[in-house]
């Protein structure tokens, strides 16, 4: 794990392996850099992989206060500033998929592709809002552990929970790792983040838009919203809300191929 800190006190830990085209992975909520654990060495292979821990996850910062979608994707843009690379090719995750649409609309010239894994240009619903309210109120009153114990068994596949009853431990051990105040931080900045189906629509870079097809979280009808010459969509067979724990093979093939396919546009040489 290495660091970057800029005299704000801004603070991201990171994982920068393999060389070539760089992508960015951006985990989920109660999440950190290490959701990608299995996938990440077999894309640094042939890719130069990324993997920063968001503000309030992980081994990076942890202010007070509610955060913004908008600054954690200014948080990434530091990152690669810090890294010397000019344009990537970032991979959001379910909250890392807003960032990463905030991202695409504040730093549009960062992007050499675009790719969502279990996410949504959508905002929030009422209900939905409200259920980040509970979670913040559970977080405070009964503390992130049993948040977490309440959280990670929805993200699976419900034959899964048992089955794959390793991995739901482990997502579960990576999210009792996240400060309370981070969990509460990222919790609001979701609740409060805008509608970015026209970000997503109006992208010139390619496109890829991932579901699972047992995803409880963010179901297939909510992250195909976007369609076009530039618009690959994949499901993954099987799956929840976590393939990159659920069936990493499966999903490193279909970023593998996208991947390839920008090469291939746009030439081989790394931007970075």
């Amino acid at each position: 794990m290495e660091y970057f800190q800029d005299e704000s006190g801004r603070k991201i830990a990171y994982i920068d392996q393999g060389s070539g085209l760089p992508i960015v992975l951006l985990h989920g909520f109660c999440g950190s850099s290490s959701y990608w654990s299995e996938a990440l060495p077999l894309l640094a292979r042939s890719y130069r992989v990324i993997a920063p821990d968001l503000r309030g996850h992980g081994a990076s910062f942890a202010p007070e206060g509610p955060y913004t979608i908008e600054e954690m994707a200014d948080d990434i843009a530091a990152l690669l500033d810090h890294l010397r690379v000019e344009r990537a090719v970032p991979f959001g995750h379910s909250l890392g998929g807003y960032i990463a649409l905030a991202l695409a609309e504040r730093h549009p010239g960062r992007l050499r592709g675009f790719s969502l894994v279990h996410s949504t240009a959508y905002p929030d619903g009422e209900q939905a809002k409200e259920n980040r309210l509970k979670a913040v109120r559970t977080i405070r009153t009964d503390g992130i552990g049993a948040f977490v114990d309440g959280l990670v068994p929805k993200l699976f596949a419900p034959e899964h929970v048992d089955s794959m009853a390793d991995r739901v431990l482990r997502a579960k051990e990576i999210g009792y790792a996240t400060p309370p105040q981070g969990a509460i931080g990222a919790s609001l900045a979701m609740r409060e983040r805008p509608d970015r189906n026209r970000v997503l629509a109006e992208l010139e870079p390619p496109i890829l838009l991932v579901a699972g097809e047992r995803d409880q979280i963010v179901p297939p009808e909510r992250t195909f919203t976007a369609a076009g010459p530039n618009v690959s969509q994949a499901t993954i067979s099987g799956a929840g809300h976590m393939s990159m724990m659920e069936a990493p093979d499966a999903l490193v093939s279909v970023m593998a191929a996208y991947l390839d396919a920008i090469k291939e546009e746009r030439g081989s040489a790394p931007e970075s």
